[in-house]
């Protein structure tokens, strides 16, 4: 049984998509420390003028636990959300199909940072087509140090191999894994390059981009360049590599 673990993401990409149909079950790395400024509350949507945050704002202490953090509900951030994508995407074949299953999320009444990450992870695995189950960390007893941490999720769920980010196999101790019966892998990711809402491409946008564009063809996309990427050649691979570089250890960590 394949496993992948990774924080709850907000808005997440496709290379996040990407792992966790790759897996058998999906653990929510949610009882880590939040981290500012990197993708648990914020990611990028396409606009005429290259891309633009969209940002859950939060109320968190130094050192908190994800699953503890609170939002600020002083600034209208789901308001500010759906103006921006009604917007920016306004042009969208699929727009009407696909945003109103958001806005139903969006005008929900939100307290904490990691229900609204998993009400949008769900919805966006229902309507790609991934059935991957999920798990949540916060429910399991697990010790504090990284590799120790994801190994005794592994021992959790029995799984016999761990589906890392790009890169993150390199610096995890693969001998303890190994010892555990846990096979460790990790995920080569193929950016799709798909018809935007404007030109010139710009990869690594919240996975929605390539759903409001493509529609029900958006899983086919993704899966396809797992289909191709044997010679690791290509566009697609190059832009792939750069976008992961680009984006850093929040994606390589886990």
């Amino acid at each position: 049984m394949r496993v992948t673990i990774h924080q709850p993401q907000f808005m997440p990409w496709l290379g996040y998509l990407d792992k966790i149909d790759q897996a058998d079950l999906f653990v929510v790395l949610d009882s880590v420390q939040f981290k500012k400024n990197e993708w648990q509350n914020r990611n990028r949507i396409r606009t005429a003028q290259g891309w633009q945050w969209i940002t859950v704002p939060v109320l968190h202490k130094f050192g908190q636990r994800l699953d503890e953090v609170r939002i600020n509900q002083q600034r209208d951030w789901q308001g500010r959300h759906l103006r921006a994508l009604e917007m920016h995407y306004g042009q969208a074949p699929y727009r009407d199909q696909y945003l109103g299953g958001l806005r139903e999320i969006y005008r929900r009444s939100w307290d904490r940072l990691a229900d609204v990450n998993l009400a949008v992870i769900r919805w966006l695995l229902e309507v790609f087509g991934i059935n991957t189950p999920l798990r949540l960390a916060s429910a399991m007893h697990l010790r504090h140090g990284p590799t120790d941490r994801l190994i005794d999720i592994c021992r959790e769920v029995r799984a016999t191999q761990y589906l890392a980010g790009p890169g993150a196999a390199h610096y995890m101790d693969r001998k303890s894994f190994e010892a555990a019966g846990v096979q460790l892998e990790e995920q080569q990711f193929r950016h799709p390059i798909y018809p935007q809402c404007y030109e010139p491409f710009v990869p690594g946008m919240a996975a929605i981009d390539l759903l409001l564009t493509c529609g029900a063809d958006a899983i086919s996309r993704l899966r396809a360049m797992r289909a191709t990427q044997a010679d690791g050649s290509g566009a697609e691979a190059e832009t792939s590599r750069r976008e992961v570089e680009r984006r850093g250890g929040e994606h390589a960590r886990r």
